[in-house]
């Protein structure tokens, strides 16, 4: 076997790989919303949420699309863990039409398509308004040469009649269970080493297809792809939260339960495969009893792929209340202190994303971001009542003035830390070939992780100035002046509340003209509070200083609720595309 005729099956594999990830991305870049929309509205139960993973699998060609998603939608609380189990195990279905169109590229000439689908990709990608339909066309074509290329390399490294690979798979008891799973561990390592069943897919096609392989072996080797795969998403969810972790193990827990029961009558299920696929043939006027032996085995390998996970699907189906008491048993979340457990909880899953699911992730972050400064400023409001209450200070109360006061400044690094890494990550999911709409979206969305840093770095100025006085030797505010800024807290708490209420998504019950009349009302209280400032100084009120101390909150009030505006205006921009 000449260098030569290696690299021409790595390069049709690459072919391959990179035809079903164009497909994929360019997929998703047409219907992504859609799709999103579909998998939070269409698993109301366990049947339809099987449904739903299974056809939006079979459309983006993507199985790892689908989990991402659906791990999302389960940390953003849309979906409930039993749920996104049902929703995974459609995607294994799903994602079997992928050995269908690679059976058909094995056995039929499909290189007549690569080429009018390269022209008319092309054509479509300079008209720019169906350049993702192109996209998806050059993508299917890439798909297609791979399969042409690689069928084309395997006639002409000629397994079948090679005698070094031939004795090497007849050196195997194809009758022994060590064989067996001799080639399930075989294929579940491949898997995991080329991170792509696909490709392990299509060598274990090309193997079956010019009789190098027999075919009891070649479905051992597909056995091994579906744990292979889930091994991958279980060291990718390592670094992320509890839920998408349980997820994973009930992916990897679904395959392996499926891979023992068809172990126990392994010979037997596929001599009905056979069978049935020589019965469909005949039903379609095929007849597969004189068809090419190797050509039909990748037809078996297909539907040996789909019988096998349409099987384990229907009857894990009953048994997901359980599956989810067992993945939740094993998997227990970290007891650690929020302000101790800096950690992005979407955007660091480790999962492959395209651009457009990383937009989303990145917008699930955004949201906890936005929350997580709201839980800030209730703290500042807390250390003001601290301040208040404590006009003979004791030990103890100054202790837990102290501890609160460090909680603030904890959250006050943690949302510079946050602005940091969302903005980095956001950075480099724009340097990726993007829509215009995700391109603006990004730019929509640094700006509100931006304005969500100055709400934090506001919050942390109060809480000095609330500090400065509680150990400074100032009089105390007057009851009025506590009375203005509890009630200037409470118009800025409720912006803050308005604002979280539009970066939830909640359309419907959100009214924005709310928010620009909370900051007119705002803006208007501060005027009218320092003008009474400055009579009541005149009138000895209170002194000058005080009146200072007390001028800088309610300043900052204002400044916070400008900066929440800025975060809706974004967010509404984002919104309308």
């Amino acid at each position: 076997m000449s260098i030569w005729v290696i690299f021409k099956l790595l390069g049709s594999l690459a072919l391959l790989m990179f035809g079903m990830k164009a497909m994929s991305e360019a997929l998703q870049k047409m219907a992504g919303p859609q799709l999103r929309h579909v998998l939070g509205a269409m698993t109301t139960n366990r049947f339809t949420g099987l449904l739903t993973g299974m056809f939006v699998t079979a459309s983006v060609q993507s199985s790892t699309a689908t989990t991402v998603m659906t791990v999302s939608f389960v940390n953003a609380g849309l979906l409930t863990l039993a749920q996104a189990i049902s929703v995974i195990m459609g995607a294994n279905i799903g994602t079997t039409l992928t050995a269908w169109i690679m059976a058909a590229g094995t056995t039929f000439d499909i290189s007549v398509l690569v080429y009018p689908g390269f022209f008319v990709g092309i054509i479509l990608i300079y008209l720019k308004k169906q350049r993702y339909i192109g996209d998806f066309l050059f993508g299917l074509a890439f798909l297609l040469l791979g399969l042409t290329t690689l069928k084309a390399t395997g006639m002409e490294m000629d397994l079948g009649h090679n005698p070094a690979v031939v004795s090497f798979f007849k050196s195997f008891d194809p009758n022994s269970f060590l064989t067996t799973l001799t080639f399930l561990l075989l294929g579940g390592v491949m898997t995991f080493c080329v991170q792509s069943s696909a490709a392990v897919m299509a060598i274990t096609m090309l193997l079956c297809a010019t009789g190098a392989m027999p075919i009891y072996q070649g479905i051992a080797l597909v056995l091994g792809e579906n744990i292979g795969t889930t091994i991958t998403s279980n060291l990718a969810a390592m670094s992320a939260n509890a839920q998408a972790r349980r997820a994973a193990l009930a992916h990897m827990f679904f395959n392996v339960f499926g891979v023992i029961w068809i172990l126990m009558i392994f010979h037997l299920f596929i001599d009905t495969v056979i069978d049935l696929v020589d019965n469909v043939g005949t039903m379609l006027g095929k007849d597969m009893e004189n068809m090419n032996s190797n050509n039909k085995l990748t037809f078996i390998l297909a539907a040996f792929h789909t019988c096998f996970n349409v099987i384990n699907a229907g009857i894990l189906i009953w048994f997901i209340p359980q599956i989810e008491k067992f993945v939740c048993w094993v998997i227990k979340p970290k007891k650690v202190d929020e302000e101790e457990d800096f950690r992005l909880h979407f955007i660091t899953a480790g999962f492959m994303k395209t651009p457009e699911l990383s937009v989303l992730e990145a917008q699930k972050e955004i949201r906890s971001f936005s929350e997580r400064m709201q839980r800030m400023f209730g703290m500042v409001q807390d250390l003001l009542n601290m301040s208040s209450s404590s006009t003979n200070k004791d030990k103890n109360s100054e202790v837990e003035f102290t501890k609160l006061f460090t909680r603030i400044e904890k959250y006050e690094s943690i949302s510079d830390s946050m602005e940091l890494e969302i903005a980095n990550y956001l950075d480099q999911v724009s340097d990726a070939h993007l829509s215009d709409d995700t391109k603006a979206k990004i730019r929509a969305m640094l700006r509100e992780v931006s304005e969500l840093e100055s709400i934090g770095d506001s919050c942390f100025n109060m809480a000095r100035t609330i500090s400065r006085k509680y150990q400074g030797k100032q009089d105390h505010f007057v009851e009025a002046q506590y009375e203005h800024i509890h009630q200037m807290m409470d118009l800025t708490d409720n912006a803050l509340s308005q604002m979280n209420q539009l970066m939830g998504g909640r359309k419907d019950s959100y009214d924005v003209n709310r928010t620009f009349n909370l900051e007119n009302e705002i803006n208007n209280y501060r005027n009218q509070l320092k003008s009474q400032n400055i009579n009541d100084i005149n009138n000895h009120v209170y002194t000058y200083a005080v009146g200072t101390i007390y001028m800088d909150l309610i300043n900052e009030c204002e400044k916070l609720a400008d900066y929440v505006v800025n975060v809706v205006e974004a967010r509404m921009r984002l919104r309308l595309r």
